[in-house]
């Protein structure tokens, strides 16, 4: 027994019981369903790619979080650290067999070697949609209304989702003489949430040179009231209007035509750090749990493709982060507790009625009942205590006597109710509601 290998995960990564996975997957059903709605058609990619692929333009911080190694034909790989860089390769990749505007979703596993803590994880499943080929307020508002379309298909509403736009914050720090210092202010002000205005002015301070500098982009990256009110802030910061400007004047129009404008919120705070953003981004709040971090994020990244291509192909997409997301609702205590895809039980009481049990299983499978039969003949105690943990409602139980008639007992097993004496048909009908 010395030999035995103690069974555990690496830190930062999870396995998931029958009634995580349940969810999870559920969820993602409904978000596919939802992207499909919207025109936006699957595809794939490799978890591992070339290293210069996914950190040509990446930022330091990036490079210490991508699980990175020499295979056995001496290449340099890496694992993917999110579905967009990857997406830009297969742009470019397959750009003749593409038409454009292309809208593509990926739902897939991604990892990142950073620190794990509450809803975040080195392994985790990121649920991407993406236009390229469009460089258009259209494309902007319909990946924000996608946003917030997709969330509530899966029950999430009570949400605020922040939107700001590159551009206009890249013309502000021009205009105070700090735009080559501008990745690193985005990066600083990126953290203002987790770790507050002291500590985001001292390092502006710092990487600007001038506490003067410093005090002027915390004032430019505070809300004021409203849509309009903070827009017209920024954009008199930034030298006046400009295409960036009018960019966000139109999607808020577009949002208050759909009706939907009171889920999101002009921040100039906002900024994403990575630096393949160019023009709008965004982040999702849970109203109800802002500490938990953004739930869904994403931007334009109009030079991304580029990287690997001559023609340019502008892109604008969203990425749920589906792990964050449902620690969220943990913590809410939104999660179901769901055992199994089962709607019923067939007891296994009589060891001669085996051939019987598969029959009645396949009649009502035949009319959309999800059903097993207890595979051994051991006591009720027993059978009752499995079908209680995969949480199916119904139970059917059948003697000898009822197997002769083609007749049943079904129990309701959150109730006790029981129909005895019932025909299949019949016991459809009440399965079914």
């Amino acid at each position: 027994m010395a030999d035995l290998i103690q069974p555990k995960v690496l830190k930062g990564f999870r396995d998931f019981l029958p009634q995580d996975e349940i969810f999870r997957t559920e969820l993602q059903e409904k978000l596919t369903q939802t992207y499909r709605s919207y025109g936006f058609v699957p595809i794939d990619t490799p978890v591992l790619e070339y290293t210069e692929i996914l950190l040509r333009k990446s930022n330091g911080e990036t490079e210490k979080q991508v699980f990175r190694f020499e295979d056995n034909g001496g290449r340099d790989v890496a694992m993917r650290f999110d579905l967009t860089v990857p997406f830009a390769r297969y742009t470019a990749e397959h750009r003749e067999e593409l038409y454009f505007p292309f809208k593509r979703y990926h739902i897939a596993k991604v990892w990142r070697g950073e620190k794990p803590q509450a809803g975040r994880y080195r392994e985790f499943v990121q649920c991407d949609f993406d236009t390229v080929g469009s460089d258009s307020a259209t494309a902007d508002f319909e990946t924000l209304s996608l946003m917030k379309a997709a969330l509530k298909s899966i029950g999430v509403e009570n949400i605020t989702i922040r939107v700001n736009h590159r551009g206009i914050f890249n013309r502000f720090l021009s205009n105070i003489n700090a735009a080559d210092k501008s990745d690193d202010v985005l990066r600083i002000v990126d953290k203002l949430a987790k770790v507050g205005e002291e500590e985001v002015l001292k390092e502006l301070t710092e990487v600007t040179g001038s506490s003067d500098s410093a005090q002027k982009i915390l004032g430019y990256i505070k809300p004021l009231s409203s849509w309009d009110e903070t827009l017209s802030h920024i954009e008199s910061l930034a030298g006046g209007e400009a295409e960036d400007s009018k960019r966000m004047k139109e999607i808020y129009g577009m949002m208050k035509a759909s009706g939907i404008e009171k889920t999101f919120v002009l921040d100039p705070s906002i900024t994403r750090g990575l630096d393949y953003y160019t023009g709008v981004v965004y982040e999702t709040f849970l109203n109800d749990l802002p500490s938990i971090g953004s739930v869904c994020s994403g931007g334009r990244y109009d030079n991304l493709a580029g990287l690997y291509m001559k023609d340019r192909v502008p892109g604008v997409g969203a990425s749920i982060g589906l792990d964050r997301l449902i620690a969220g609702l943990n913590e809410l205590g939104l999660v179901p507790v769901k055992g199994s895809y089962l709607d019923a039980e067939i007891f296994n009481t009589e060891a001669e009625l085996s051939v019987h049990y598969q029959k009645v299983a396949g009649l009502l499978r035949e009319n959309g009942v999800s059903v097993e039969v207890f595979p051994d003949t051991v006591k009720m105690n027993r059978q009752y205590n499995v079908t209680e943990k995969k949480g199916m409602k119904w139970g059917v139980l059948i003697s000898k006597e009822q197997a002769l008639q083609e007749k049943l007992t079904l129990k309701n097993l959150k109730t006790r109710e029981q129909f005895a004496d019932i025909s299949v048909s019949e016991a459809v009908k009440l399965i079914k509601g």
